[in-house]
């Protein structure tokens, strides 16, 4: 009756057997064309280090002037932009000006990239049911895995560094503004798409001046979720190397320094919520005018 007790499996060899076969197959895969990949990311390592020197080395007062203004263009806001520069100083304050402006350039990049292969992703999965067919489970899987998990292929291949810490928040953090653009495409009133028909549109023109416009307020909601969990991913990407704020935080867990990981911990927060209110009131200025715009 051992069967109805113990749940059949392959059998620890041929389990063993299995996982021996795939981890040496990606390593060969590694060892054959590791080097290839890397030169690939080569762009994308160089845009990561001149973002973090720009941060860390341009004087702290003209920092505080571009954030205030970047912040008062998107929110309107001064209440938002002055809460913005006072958290900045506060962290400043701290002793962590650098590491802030480190994670803050990590999270630029990232969310950088998230876009640029984002949206056209969320584009095509909008214009076809097929596409969205097969990308949906991907992105389930990208959502659901561990982020752990992630760094195990990369750093196989990358090594220990900036690339691999950043590729992973890459990962983690792709999926909403992938989602939000397709969802925000198909959510675009059939109505005002024939009326495009009508005028003699082309696909492109379509896509360009009225879906586009019309989706804007819900890729922002994508762009902030995406922002929102590069950061959350910090500490996950200092254990492979991705310095900043995480890294801090990582050194406080293991040494078990409880001041430093509330303070660094919080640092994280305040640049949350400075991305957070900025983005969400800019999409919130974009929903108002796409409500005057178009009724």
């Amino acid at each position: 009756m051992e069967w109805l007790t113990e749940f059949p499996d392959l059998g620890t060899s041929t389990l063993r057997n299995i996982r021996l076969t795939v981890d040496g197959a990606f390593r060969d895969f590694t060892r054959a064309y590791g080097e290839s990949i890397e030169l690939l990311f080569e762009p994308v390592k160089w845009f990561l280090i001149n973002s973090e020197n720009f941060m860390t080395d341009m004087p702290w007062p003209l920092i505080l002037g571009i954030v205030a203004v970047l912040v008062w263009i998107a929110s309107r806001s001064w209440k938002i932009t002055l809460s913005s520069v006072v958290v900045l100083i506060v962290i400043g304050l701290f002793g962590m000006w650098e590491d802030t402006m480190k994670t803050i350039a990590m999270t630029f990049v990232a969310t950088v990239l998230a876009i640029i292969f984002g949206i056209p992703i969320g584009i095509g999965m909008s214009r076809s049911n097929r596409v969205q067919s097969v990308v949906n489970p991907i992105l389930d899987i990208m959502q659901t895995m561990p982020s752990f998990v992630y760094l195990i292929p990369v750093i196989m291949l990358f090594g220990i560094g900036k690339v691999p810490g950043l590729i992973a928040v890459i990962i983690y953090a792709i999926p909403p503004i992938i989602r939000l653009t397709n969802l925000g495409i198909r959510l675009v009133d059939k109505d005002v798409l024939e009326a495009a028909d009508a005028f003699g549109s082309s696909s492109w023109q379509r896509l360009k001046n009225v879906q586009m416009p019309l989706a804007l307020p819900t890729i922002m909601a994508g762009i902030n979720q995406t922002i929102m969990m590069a950061l959350a991913m910090v500490v996950v990407a200092s254990m492979v190397g991705v310095q900043g704020l995480g890294q801090q935080v990582l050194r406080a867990i293991n040494n078990q320094y409880f001041t430093l990981g509330v303070l660094n911990g919080l640092a994280i927060v305040g640049v949350a919520i400075i991305f957070d209110r900025a983005s969400q009131a800019y999409g919130q200025r974009l929903q108002r005018h796409t409500e005057v715009v178009h009724g």
